[in-house]
């Protein structure tokens, strides 16, 4: 079987969708005969790192994506306004995909490849011209895309210049919306909001498929955290509104009992000035320490070091922070919406219901405080946590999940779940 990837995000250095789609490609090459096709502002850190046994073609578009990404910034700012980002990556990405054709053309025609896939982009607003233009099985995914924004966080939605999310499902009428869907043999969904997103004539072709995945050999923990004494609390993601930072320092502002404990604040991000001046006006610099942004393995190591994950953003698309935590043995305290509430059950978690911010805070703070004083509970979530990512969400295994997808849309095998 020989697979051609379109990986347009694929980078070991970079976070979010491209080292997704880095580690992903890497591991589906061990298994398969692949070509990945990504982007030239990749070349310098795949050519530094590799990517596993893989052959690698890089398409340069920038004549049109460096002028449209300056463009983009320029309209949304450095943070947020990620549909209106979206909306900007469409005719990059089609001149993308033109490339590739271009440069691969003869290579799809001549059937060298048995079945293309694209691995990345993952937003479903991001159609695909390929997909109508070749004759072998395509496969999409995993997509992640969808989620509303909650009412009660209509404020927050504003402070990240989400202004086109009202309309996002406008991306359905665009060109090659329609036949990407209808060319596909399969779609990897990341999560059910994204499923929910789907044409219900589409249900035959979907795998529930969640994009996030985990490297065993930097995120793991060999001991238990059960414990007696001080406990530390971490919060490590961006700083930014919808992720809800402050909520967790508020936790810890309205607590007696948190406040004979640790929090560490792992990221960076516009409401970090705020919360700093928070603390200082708590007189709280001994209790919650800001470490500012940490690379990939500075993260484990808090990860492994700390007893509880406090992660209660209202709208996580893939939540890859909180697999990487569970597999660190983390209790982890999450909000009842999106892909969090999809990766947390009552036995490996706890989940707060989606309430208002001030509801949210309340909530928080009971739980936390519960937490600390029960180590035991600490014990039991963190290893329940443990065992579910570990059996399914290392890239390894999910690479063997990808291998059978290939064969299911060549007639070579049943259809895949992927939490058989």
């Amino acid at each position: 079987m020989k697979v051609l990837i379109l990986a347009e995000q694929c980078n070991p250095e970079w976070p979010s969708l491209p080292i997704v789609g880095y580690k992903a490609a890497v591991e589906i090459s061990k298994l398969i005969d692949v070509v990945v096709v990504t982007h030239i502002r990749n070349k310098e850190n795949i050519d530094k790192y590799g990517l596993g046994n893989a052959e690698v073609i890089f398409i340069d578009n920038e004549y049109i994506a460096r002028p449209i990404y300056k463009l983009a910034n320029f309209i949304r700012g450095d943070e947020g306004a990620w549909t209106t980002a979206m909306a900007f990556n469409y005719p990059s990405y089609l001149a993308f995909e033109w490339e590739v054709l271009k440069e691969l053309g003869v290579r799809i025609k001549s059937g060298e490849f048995d079945v293309v896939h694209r691995l990345t982009p993952m937003s479903p607003t991001l159609p695909s011209m390929i997909a109508s233009k070749i004759d072998v099985p395509f496969v999409l995914g995993p997509l992640n895309g969808g989620l509303k924004w909650p009412k009660e966080f209509e404020s927050e939605r504003h402070s990240e210049r989400e202004w086109l999310a009202p309309i996002r499902k406008i991306y359905k009428v665009l060109p090659y919306s329609r036949s990407t869907l209808k060319r596909t043999a399969a779609i990897l969904a990341g999560f059910q909001h994204t499923i929910d997103d789907m044409p219900e004539t589409m249900a035959n072709k979907i795998i529930n498929f969640p994009e996030v995945g985990i490297d065993p050999s930097l995120f793991n923990a060999s001991e238990n955290k059960c414990e007696q004494g001080k406990k530390t609390i971490l919060f490590a993601s961006r700083l930014v509104p919808y992720k809800l930072p402050d909520v967790v320092l508020d936790a810890f502002i309205n607590s007696n009992v948190l406040q004979q404990h640790e929090l560490l604040i792992v990221g960076d991000g516009p409401l970090r000035g705020e919360m700093e001046s928070k603390v200082k006006a708590y007189k709280l610099e001994n209790v919650v320490q800001f470490l500012g942004w940490k690379t990939q393995k500075e993260v484990s190591e808090y990860m492994q070091k700390s007893h509880i994950f406090a992660y209660p953003t209202i709208r996580e698309l893939g939540a890859g922070a909180l697999v990487e935590a569970m597999a660190c043995k983390m209790a982890c305290v999450v909000v009842d919406y999106g892909a969090s509430a999809s990766l947390i059950d009552e036995h490996r978690g706890v989940k707060l219901a989606l309430q208002d911010k001030q509801g949210i805070t309340n909530q928080l703070t009971r739980q936390l405080e519960l937490l600390v004083n029960n180590p035991e509970r600490i014990y039991e979530l963190s290893e329940r946590a443990y065992e579910h990512v570990m059996k399914y969400y290392s890239w390894a295994e999910k690479a063997k999940k990808t291998v059978d997808v290939y064969k299911w849309v060549l007639g070579q095998a049943e259809k895949p779940r992927f939490w058989n």
